[in-house]
């Protein structure tokens, strides 16, 4: 695994560098020798923040995590991580043996009905509503106005359906569609 760790306003030292190493060289059975593992650090009004950004083949892992101190942020990145890639994993595996093989159709009562399964996801609730043609600006306004951190639109600049979304910094943020 190669790292690329940058710092906003905070020196890298050698000890942070082989500290991110040691807790991400545990992970090492989930990449080969050619993944880049981006970790940023950075310190912003007295917070400690690690991000990480794994690009991998068909999806991407980030996660970012803040505290006191940067080696407790570290840490509790290092366990949300390691869940993102096992759930990964485990639905990548799922998907592969979703197929029914010969052996597995005569077979079944080798099944172990004792294994732990993850809780699928479930949709508890659905809404339908009507979108109308706005600007992404009167969009943020309508977020705002409806106490919401998202708001799906059609927007009207680019003929798309748009998200825009308040970020954690205060800021806003737009989605739209690539094709």
């Amino acid at each position: 695994m190669q790292y690329v760790i940058t710092g906003r306003n905070i020196e890298v030292t050698d000890d942070l560098r082989n500290y991110i190493e040691k807790k991400f060289n545990k992970l090492s059975n989930y990449f080969n020798e050619s993944t880049e593992i981006h970790v940023t650090l950075s310190v912003q009004r007295g917070e400690q923040k690690v991000e990480v950004t794994i690009p991998m083949k068909g999806t991407t892992v980030r996660a970012e995590e803040a505290s006191n101190d940067m080696y407790t942020s570290i840490d509790l990145l290092d366990d949300i991580v390691e869940r993102q890639l096992r759930r990964n994993r485990k639905k990548l595996i799922d998907r592969k043996q979703d197929r029914p093989s010969f052996s597995s159709i005569f077979m079944e009562d080798s099944i172990d009905e004792d294994a732990e399964e993850e809780p699928a996801i479930k949709i508890v609730k659905s809404k339908r509503f009507a979108i109308k043609p706005m600007d992404p600006e009167e969009a943020c306004f309508q977020m705002d106005m409806s106490n919401h951190s998202f708001y799906v639109f059609y927007n009207s600049e680019t003929d798309l359906v748009s998200v825009v979304y308040k970020r954690k910094d205060g800021n806003y943020g737009l989605i739209e569609p690539e094709y």
